[in-house]
């Protein structure tokens, strides 16, 4: 049976979502891939143990996350919390999401009406065995649905005791702005947006993102903080032998080029004179400003999420190791 580590809470950073009362940890794990059903579920459990023992609450999934079929992430997760951690369900906060394709129909594919997101929590919350998940997030901004039958969707999840909170995910600065009129209507507790963000992708940034969150109280959780793996050792050296083009990243074999890998090495460079790995430095980046309140990090083994959880522990950058950053950013840039 497991037994958490008893000192999991004396490191951890964890910070307030938004301007709502809910705390995340500065690292979160994300179970989109190595989740599924195809994968090795000793290696899941022991990711999530090894997590939990470092003080990483928050598990975050989708109702589609999972290989070969959708939603067996989540069923994974049931699993793992009915061996031994559903007693600690009060110490977690679980979070789902649905908006992209999941079911034949019209009622499953793409979108936001009241229907399918309903349905589909539904449905997340039987896979996971659990009575509410912390937070239910839109996974896409849907043109072809009111936003405020999205918004009154989720809000009637919290109504109903189905979730505790709500956000959004893959939506801009405008569609934010939007929905989040929608929420304060209503007294949604509407708390965090799921934008990607990474030294590499920085569309929150110059889209403004980021800094209207900061400024209306809503929390950010950022998903691809590694730029899908690149800002790690594994491409340092250039194209790995064993590397592979999966359908959820098709755009990476254009990234495979002598002038990325060059900045990939400039970077490192800066991450050594800090005393981190490549890995480590990019989470701390993410994280320095106190504008993104989690950095959402996949793992193939437990050994990654001992190594990103160290970057919490050096969020402080001089004047001249941004600048030098920047500098390698800029002077590779596309």
């Amino acid at each position: 049976m497991y037994t958490p580590n008893p000192h999991r809470y004396e490191k951890m950073v964890y910070n307030r979502c938004g301007n709502s009362g809910l705390k995340l940890p500065a690292v979160s794990l994300g179970i989109w891939q190595n989740f599924g059903y195809e994968s090795n579920f000793a290696n899941m459990e022991e990711m999530v143990h090894t997590a939990f023992d470092l003080g990483i609450t928050h598990i975050d999934a989708a109702n589609n996350y999972g290989n070969p079929y959708n939603g067996s992430a989540e069923e994974n997760l049931g699993k793992i919390l009915d061996r031994g951690m559903r007693q600690y369900r009060d110490e977690l906060i679980i979070s789902t999401k649905a908006g992209y394709e999941m079911w034949d129909g019209p009622y499953g594919d793409r979108n936001g009406s009241r229907k399918y997101l309903t349905a589909s929590l539904d449905q997340s919350l039987k896979r996971m065995k659990l009575d509410y998940v912390d937070i239910y997030y839109h996974h896409v901004f849907d043109p072809n649905t009111p936003l405020e039958e999205t918004a009154l969707a989720l809000d009637n999840a919290v109504r109903q005791g189905k979730a505790l909170y709500v956000g959004i995910s893959n939506y801009n600065k405008e569609q934010t702005a939007e929905i989040m009129k929608i929420f304060r209507e209503l007294r949604t507790p509407f708390v965090v947006n799921q934008p990607s963000y990474s030294m590499l992708n920085r569309w929150i940034e110059t889209d403004g993102l980021r800094d209207f969150a900061k400024a209306q109280g809503i929390g950010l959780s950022v998903f691809s903080p590694l730029y899908q793996g690149m800002l790690t050792d594994r491409y340092l050296k250039g194209k790995p032998e064993d590397f592979t083009v999966d359908k959820h990243r098709p755009w990476l074999k254009n990234e495979l080029n002598e002038k990325r890998f060059a900045q990939l090495r400039g970077l490192n460079e800066i991450a050594q004179s800090r005393g981190q790995k490549l890995s480590q430095m990019a989470l701390s980046w993410v994280l320095r400003e106190g504008k993104v309140t989690t950095v959402l990090i996949g793992a193939s083994r437990p050994e990654q999420i001992k190594e990103n959880v160290e970057a919490v522990y050096k969020l402080d950058f001089t004047p001249g190791e941004l600048a030098a950053i920047e500098t390698v950013l800029s002077e590779y840039s596309e």
